[in-house]
């Protein structure tokens, strides 16, 4: 019996190691931050500035956000935890750093948009 666990100990931990790999890869961008969403409906939208520091959405919200010139829509149904905008924005939209805080609800902590 000693003998089985010694030679299935090696690929028991090998197949433990790739399920966890294959879980942690299962997340895609969309999964995490949204995607993106038809600019002809949203519910709001957000102007960011370069005094604007931080966004407030809610999971599930789709928001038009403008910078300067330049805008996109997005459907923040990905988990509701804090990111960089900078992942979602078009490349070079953004030229300072404006973190994007994702409720839960309306009701989980929302303190507006600075």
């Amino acid at each position: 019996m000693e003998n089985i666990v010694k030679l299935f100990a090696p690929v028991f931990a090998a197949l433990t190691l790739s399920a966890a790999s294959l879980s942690a890869n299962a997340l895609t961008a969309g999964d995490l931050y949204g995607e993106p969403a038809s600019g002809a409906y949203a519910d709001r939208t957000i102007v960011v500035t370069p005094q604007t520091k931080f966004i407030n959405v809610t999971r599930g919200e789709i928001v038009k956000v403008k910078v300067g010139s330049r805008e996109f829509t997005w459907d923040f149904d990905g988990l509701a935890r804090p990111f960089e905008l900078s992942k979602i924005a078009p490349e070079g939209a953004l030229d300072h750093n404006v973190r994007v805080y994702v409720a839960t609800s309306l009701n989980d902590g929302g303190i507006g948009d600075n």
